[in-house]
C-alpha cells in the first residue's frame, strides 16, 4: 500500500473539470504533495454542485469531462509521480428521475431489477414526497396530468417538468385512452394503481417509505450489503482501482450503512491489500475506530477538535462563557439545550424513522409474547435515541461486539437513573432487543431493529448537534465545528499529546484535516476565533460597543427583537473570522463581496437555529429584519462602526495568524496523514457551504508559491497574504517526502518547556531510528502581540527554555524554516526566537 505523504483535496464541478485539474498539477508536484483527493465524480443530477446525488455509479461524469478527460487527468498525476484518492458514496444515491435504476423501480415497482437495491420498505407503496403540496391539492389545481413522456414517449403524471413513469399494467393495451385522460377522479384512480404515491415533501419526515441520506428526500439508502448490490454499484470503481489509475478510496458517510465492518472487508478483498481507504466517520471523545474495519484510518474530524487543546485558553474560556451568559441574559445549560435539540429531531425531523422502530419494537413483543404497554416503549426508545453519546453501536446479525454491548449499557443505566427515566420494564425490553436477547422466533426482526437503530443514531446526532445546536449556542463559534463535543470541557496541551499517542498507535495513517467542504467554518478563521478565549472581556466590551452603535437597526416584531442580543453576538463573532485580513472600512467593492458571501450565511444560521424560522416553515419578517441588519454593518455609509470594528480586529487577526501557522505545522509534523482543501495552503477564512466550497485563485496560488525552496524573513506582508503559510506547508511537505518513515512511524515524545513563558509553547518531537524532528510553536500570544508581526521581540522568551532528553540532546539539529544549522545541549533556550515564530529542527 502506498500511504500518501499529503493529500490536497480538491471539489469538483461548478466549472472545475478534469482537464482544468490536470493543469494543476505542475502546482501541486511544487507544493509537495503526493495524491490529489477527488470529491465524488461520478455521474450526478444536471444541478449537482457537489456530486454526492449520483446517478450511475458506472459512469464518469460527461459534466467533468468524461473517461477521456479523467484518463488525461490520472496520466498528468503519474507523469508527476503523483497518486489519486476518490470519494465513493455507499451510502445513497439520487431519488431522480434522471437516475435510471430508481426511474425503473418507479415504474415497475417490486417487480423492478433494482427493486432492493434501494433501501425501501415494500409493505407498502413507494412514496414520492416531491410535491409542493398534497396529491389531491395539486390535482385539484390542475398541476397534475397524463402526458407522454418526453424521453421515453410512454404515458406518465406529469408534475411541472418531472414525468413519473406509469407502471406497463396500469396502460398497456390502452395507451391512447389513458394518454386522453383529463378527469380528475380518474387521474386519481389511475394514480391509486401505481406501485408508488405522489406526496407533499413536508409529509416526508412522518411518512417515507424508503430510507434517506440524514433529511434529504432526494437522497434514498442503497442496500449495499447486499452482495449484488455491491458489484452494481462498485464495477467501476473497482475497475479504476484495479487497472491503477485510482490509489485509494475515502469512503462517505459509513456509519449509513447496514453494516460498516461487514462493507469494508468486502471492499477491502475486492479492491486489493495495496488500496488506501479512509473513512468518513465522526468519532466521539475518546471513541476509537472499530478495530477489526480493514482501514488505515478516518478522513480526520477528530484531529480539527483535538487543535482546540492547543488553541484555546483553558483559563479564561469561562470569562467568554460568561459574558456570553450575560447578553443572553441566563446562564446556559448545554445539557439540557442538547437534550431539547435531540427531542425536536425526534419527534419532528425523524418522526417517521422513530415510528418505524417502534412498530418494529411492537412487532417483536407480540412475537416474544412480551406484555408491554407502546406508549411505554415510545417512551423508552425515545429517551434511549436522545441519550445516545456517540454516532452508533456496530451490531449484526450476530448481535452486538463487546465495545457496543457495554456501549448501550452504560447509555441504558444513563437513562434509567435521568430525571425522565422511563418504565424499566420498556427500557429493558429494549435493551434486550438491541443485544440479541431475544427468542429465535423474534431473531430476524430485532436484527432489523438493531440495524435500523443504528442508522438513526447517526443521522439523529448529527442534525441535532452540528445542524441545530451548533447554530443555537455561538459562545465560541470556533468550538462549533463537526466533530466537536457541545457539552464544556476542559482544555489541556496534556490530553492533546495524549491524544497524538494514541492516534500513532491507531491510525498513523488517518487523515489530519484543518479545513473540508463540510466545516462549518474555514481554519484560518477559526484560528482566529479562538483568541477570543484569550481576550474574552475585551471581545465582550467590543460587542457591547457595536451592538450600541447599530441599535437603531434593531426591530421589534410580535415575536421579540430581531436580531436578539444571542444572535447580535453571533453575527459580530462570524463576522470576525470571516473578515478578510487586508479589507478597510472605505473599501466599498470589498464590503460588497464580503456582503455577498454573509448574507446567505446568516439566513442559512437562523434557518438551521430552528427557533424563530425554519427551512420547512421560514419566518420572512424575521429574516429580512436580521438581514437588513447585516446589511447595516457592512454598509459603507455605516463608518463608524466599520472604522471601529477594523481597528478592534487587528489584534484578533494577528494572534489567529499565529495560531493559523502553528495548527499547521502540527497538522504537517504530528502522526497521521495531512491532509491540504483546496487553497487552504494559503489562507481560508471561509463560512459554512457553499461558502466554503468556493473555488480559490489557483493562478495567484501558482505565483505566490514561487520562492519557497529558499529561506526568508517572514514580513507583515507575507502573514497577511497566506504566502507565509504557504512556503512553511511547501517546505514541510518536501521534507516529509524525504523522511516518509520519521513521519509514518517515528514516535510521538511531547517536550517540557519551562520559564516565564512555558504556556505559550507547544514542543514535542518525532524520533525514528537515528532521525529526530523538534517541533516548537507559539501559543496564546494574544497579548504578546502589541505590534506587527514582522517585528521580533527576543525578550519576551526570555528564560523560557525547552528540555530535550536523551536522544535529542548533544546534537546538530538544521532550522528548516530559516535555514541555519545549530547544535543543542540538553536544553533549547527560545530567547533568539520571536513570539510569532516557530522552530522545527531536523537532525543533521
Amino acid at each position: 500500500m502506498k500511504i500518501p505523504t499529503a493529500t490536497w483535496r480538491i471539489q469538483f464541478r461548478n466549472g472545475m473539470t478534469f482537464d482544468r485539474a490536470a493543469q494543476l498539477v505542475p502546482y501541486l508536484k511544487r507544493l509537495g504533495i503526493s495524491h490529489l483527493y477527488a470529491s465524488p465524480i461520478f455521474t450526478a443530477t444536471a444541478d449537482s454542485t457537489h456530486g454526492y446525488d449520483v446517478t450511475d455509479a458506472n459512469e464518469i461524469d460527461p459534466v467533468l469531462g468524461g473517461r477521456a478527460a479523467f484518463d488525461r487527468m490520472v496520466k498528468a498525476l503519474q507523469e508527476a509521480g503523483l497518486g489519486l484518492i476518490l470519494d465513493i458514496v455507499p451510502n445513497h444515491m439520487a431519488a431522480s428521475l434522471e437516475n435510471a435504476w430508481w426511474r425503473d423501480v418507479i415504474e415497475h415497482g417490486e417487480k423492478s431489477r433494482y427493486a432492493r437495491h434501494f433501501d425501501i420498505d415494500w409493505s407498502r407503496r413507494l412514496t414520492l414526497p416531491f410535491l409542493g403540496d398534497t396529491f389531491e391539492t395539486v390535482l385539484e389545481n390542475g398541476e397534475i396530468g397524463v402526458k407522454a413522456d418526453p424521453h421515453t414517449g410512454k404515458p406518465a403524471l406529469a408534475y411541472y417538468d418531472s414525468f413519473y413513469p406509469l407502471t406497463p399494467e396500469s396502460w398497456q393495451g390502452r395507451e391512447e385512452e389513458v394518454l386522453q385522460l383529463t378527469d380528475k377522479a380518474e387521474i386519481a384512480k389511475l394514480h391509486e394503481r401505481q406501485p408508488w404515491r405522489l406526496m407533499s415533501w413536508r409529509d416526508a419526515p412522518r411518512d417515507l417509505s424508503y430510507r434517506r441520506f440524514f433529511e434529504i428526500t432526494g437522497l434514498v439508502g442503497m442496500r449495499v450489503e447486499d452482495p449484488r448490490v455491491f458489484d452494481d454499484t462498485h464495477r467501476l470503481i473497482l475497475e479504476l482501482v484495479h487497472c491503477g489509475a485510482v490509489d485509494g478510496l475515502r469512503v462517505d458517510h459509513v456509519d449509513g450503512l447496514a453494516d460498516p465492518q461487514g462493507y469494508l472487508a468486502h471492499l477491502r478483498q475486492q479492491a486489493g491489500a495495496d488500496c488506501y481507504i479512509t473513512v468518513e466517520k465522526i468519532l466521539g471523545k475518546d471513541e476509537q475506530l472499530p478495530t477489526d474495519w480493514p482501514v488505515s484510518g478516518t478522513t480526520g474530524y477528530e484531529f480539527i477538535e483535538s487543535l482546540s487543546d492547543v488553541l484555546v485558553d483553558g483559563d479564561n474560556i469561562r470569562l467568554l462563557r460568561k459574558a456570553y451568559d450575560e447578553v443572553k441574559g441566563k446562564p446556559v445549560n448545554m445539557a439540557a439545550e442538547l437534550r431539547s435539540a435531540k427531542l425536536l429531531m425526534t419527534d419532528r425531523n425523524f418522526a417517521g424513522e422513530f415510528s418505524t422502530l417502534l412498530r418494529l419494537a411492537m412487532a417483536i413483543a407480540r412475537t416474544d409474547n412480551v406484555a408491554i404497554e407502546e406508549q411505554a416503549v415510545r417512551a423508552a426508545l425515545r429517551e434511549l435515541l436522545i441519550a445516545f453519546p456517540v454516532y452508533r453501536t456496530y451490531g449484526t446479525a450476530a448481535g452486538l461486539p463487546a465495545e457496543s454491548n457495554e456501549m448501550l449499557q452504560r447509555v441504558a443505566e444513563k437513562v434509567r437513573t435521568s430525571a425522565n427515566a422511563p418504565a424499566p420494564e420498556a427500557l429493558d425490553f429494549l435493551t434486550r432487543i438491541l443485544s440479541g436477547d431475544v427468542s429465535p422466533q423474534a431473531s430476524d426482526e430485532a436484527t432489523h431493529f438493531r440495524t435500523r437503530f443504528q442508522q438513526l443514531t447517526g443521522p439523529l446526532m448529527a442534525k441535532s448537534v452540528e445542524d441545530t445546536l451548533f447554530f443555537r449556542q455561538n459562545m465560541e463559534l470556533a468550538l462549533n465545528e463537526v466533530g466537536a463535543e457541545p457539552i464544556p470541557r476542559a482544555f489541556s496541551l496534556d490530553r492533546f499529546h495524549s491524544e497524538m499517542k494514541t492516534r500513532l498507535e491507531r491510525q498513523p495513517d488517518a487523515l489530519s484535516g484543518t479545513s473540508t467542504h463540510d466545516t462549518k467554518r474555514g481554519e484560518d478563521a477559526r484560528a482566529r476565533l479562538y483568541t477570543l478565549t484569550e481576550a474574552p472581556e475585551r471581545w465582550a466590551e467590543c460587542v457591547a460597543r457595536w451592538r450600541q452603535m447599530n441599535r437603531s437597526k434593531i426591530c421589534q416584531l410580535d415575536d421579540g427583537a430581531a436580531p436578539k442580543p444571542a444572535v447580535e453576538w453571533m453575527l459580530y463573532q462570524a463576522l470576525a473570522g470571516v473578515w478578510p485580513p487586508t479589507l478597510h472600512a472605505q473599501d466599498e467593492a470589498g464590503l460588497q463581496a464580503l456582503e455577498e458571501r454573509f448574507l446567505p450565511f446568516v439566513e442559512k444560521a437562523l434557518r438551521e437555529a430552528k427557533l424563530r424560522t425554519d427551512w420547512a416553515d421560514s419566518n420572512d419578517a424575521y429574516e429580512k429584519a436580521v438581514l437588513d441588519y447585516v446589511r447595516h454593518l457592512l454598509s459603507p455609509a455605516n463608518q463608524a462602526f466599520l472604522q471601529d470594528f477594523t481597528a478592534a480586529l487587528q489584534p484578533f487577526i494577528r494572534a489567529g495568524l499565529v495560531n493559523s501557522l502553528t495548527q499547521t505545522i502540527i497538522k504537517l509534523t504530528a502522526p497521521g496523514v495531512p491532509d491540504i482543501y483546496q487553497g487552504s495552503e494559503a489562507l481560508n477564512f471561509s463560512l459554512v457551504d457553499p461558502d466554503n466550497r468556493r473555488e480559490p485563485d489557483f493562478a495567484a496560488l501558482d505565483t505566490m508559491l514561487n520562492g519557497h525552496e529558499t529561506p526568508e524573513t517572514a514580513t507583515e506582508e507575507s502573514w497577511l497574504s497566506g504566502r507565509l503559510k504557504q512556503h512553511v506547508i511547501a517546505r514541510l511537505l518536501h521534507l516529509r517526502q524525504q523522511n516518509p518513515t520519521l513521519f509514518r512511524q517515528g514516535d510521538y515524545l511531547p517536550l517540557t518547556a519551562s520559564g516565564q513563558r512555558a504556556e505559550n509553547v507547544i514542543a514535542f518531537a518525532r524520533t525514528e531510528s537515528d532521525d529526530a524532528l523538534i517541533v516548537i510553536a507559539p501559543r496564546l500570544v494574544f497579548s504578546s502581540l502589541d505590534g506587527s508581526l514582522d517585528q521580533p521581540d527576543p525578550q519576551r522568551w526570555l528564560e523560557t527554555e525547552i528540555a530535550l532528553p536523551e536522544g535529542l540532546a548533544n546534537r546538530r539539529y538544521r532550522n528548516i524554516l530559516s535555514g541555519e544549522t545549530i547544535s543543542l545541549t540538553d536544553r533549547f533556550p527560545l530567547d533568539t526566537v520571536a513570539c510569532s515564530s516557530s522552530v522545527i529542527l531536523v537532525s543533521a
